[in-house]
């Protein structure tokens, strides 16, 4: 109880300027908790919008994987076509000549 009274005092005996300063000093503690805690949400939210733009490079790498190999087999087919067609087929005009 006497610590009661005490503490009490203390506040009482305290000079107005005091409060003022612990005033100030629980504002300034306030405003940079804000700061600190808008700063975590930004660094959140960028850390989410990388693992989605890194989803979505893994995605465009396995698609661009499976469009080149497409385009191989495809490749292949054409050239197969070509040798198999005559119209493609190279002529050395000059080894008929002779």
């Amino acid at each position: 109880h006497r610590s009661r009274v005490r503490s009490s005092g203390v506040e009482a005996a305290r000079p107005a300027m005091m409060n003022s300063d612990m005033d100030a000093v629980e504002a300034e503690n306030q405003v940079e908790l804000e700061e600190k805690t808008r700063l975590i949400n930004q660094v959140l939210e960028l850390q989410h919008t990388l693992e989605d733009l890194s989803a979505r490079v893994d995605a465009v790498k396995e698609e661009n994987l499976k469009l080149k190999s497409e385009n191989q087999v495809l490749g292949q087919y054409i050239e197969n076509l070509m040798s198999a067609s005559s119209v493609f087929q190279t002529t050395d005009t000059k080894s008929k000549r002779k």
